[in-house]
């Protein structure tokens, strides 16, 4: 009986049989006829040495050694799925697509880091606040409260924000009462910031542009038109290097989070490291 291995091709039939526990649908599964299959088993049978299926009509058992020989087979073919694709990652790089503010002010300012590591790939970065098809991206970070149907989320951060602006209007605040009477960037969560801050249903007055971003929401805060209310996680480096102030310390938090979505059943591994680094990244203390 020869000692070389048996073709890999035969041995990843046998793999497919065992798991379908039938030829035909084993063929179908590797794109060949049940003839060609029965025959790849019965060459292998005789290569080895050893029965590997008992037949009942169209139905297959795995023998005992069978059963072992297919066992060892599947995790050596998931080895190779594994390293074929890390390869293909490391050659094509990652289409990661986020929202523009998030991609600008907290991932990409990162990415150097990302980088520095021995297993980082290329990332190709796509900023979109839509969410594209399911096959146009490896990772999707998109802002909200869950829910995307097809993709498998996981909340990276809660939504935060807090009142910011200029050196100079915040000069004349002593109070967060006083902010009521400044001209407020619109956002929905200005009602929810005053009452969280104690501050009853001031009138507020809004700022007559009402901006697409936060990011422009930023420039014009920089600029003296007014408040806008920002997350200190996204907007922490215009306070640390003087263009904004956050005059008071209350951060209304969630129930909206950024997540990173996947597609359902995802095992590549760039793929997973890189969403286990965004993961870490985001519980770092000086995530903002």
């Amino acid at each position: 009986m020869s000692k070389r291995l048996p073709a890999l091709e035969s041995l990843r039939v046998l793999e497919a049989c065992a798991r379908h526990a039938n030829f035909t649908r084993a063929a179908a599964e590797l794109g060949v006829t049940p003839a060609a299959v029965s025959l790849r088993i019965r060459d292998l049978e005789a290569e080895l040495g050893v029965a590997l299926f008992r037949r009942s009509g169209p139905s297959v058992t795995p023998t005992e050694a069978g059963a072992a020989l297919a066992g060892r087979m599947a995790k050596a073919l998931g080895l190779i799925r594994s390293a074929v694709e890390e390869c293909r990652d490391a050659a094509d790089g990652l289409r990661v697509t986020a929202v523009p503010t998030f991609a600008m002010r907290w991932l990409t300012p990162r990415l150097a880091a990302y980088h520095a590591l021995p297993d980082a790939v290329p990332i190709r970065l796509d900023v979109s606040a839509e969410l594209r098809p399911a096959g146009g991206f490896d990772i999707a970070i998109r802002t909200g409260d869950g829910g995307w149907p097809g993709f498998d989320a996981t909340a990276l951060m809660p939504v935060d924000a807090t009142p910011m602006l200029s050196p100079a209007l915040a000069a004349r605040l002593s109070s967060p009462a006083d902010l009521a009477a400044l001209p407020l960037l619109p956002h929905d969560g200005w009602r929810r910031w005053f009452r969280e801050a104690g501050v009853e249903a001031p009138a507020l007055r809004f700022y007559a542009d009402d901006y697409p971003t936060h990011e422009l929401d930023a420039a014009a805060a920089i600029e003296g038109a007014g408040v806008a209310l920002l997350s200190p996680r996204l907007f922490g480096a215009l306070m640390r290097d003087g263009k904004l102030v956050q005059p008071f310390p209350h951060v209304i938090s969630g129930p909206a989070a950024h997540h990173i979505l996947l597609r359902p059943g995802e095992a590549r591994p760039a793929v997973l490291r890189f969403r286990a680094w965004l993961e870490e990244e985001a519980r770092r203390p000086d995530a903002g």
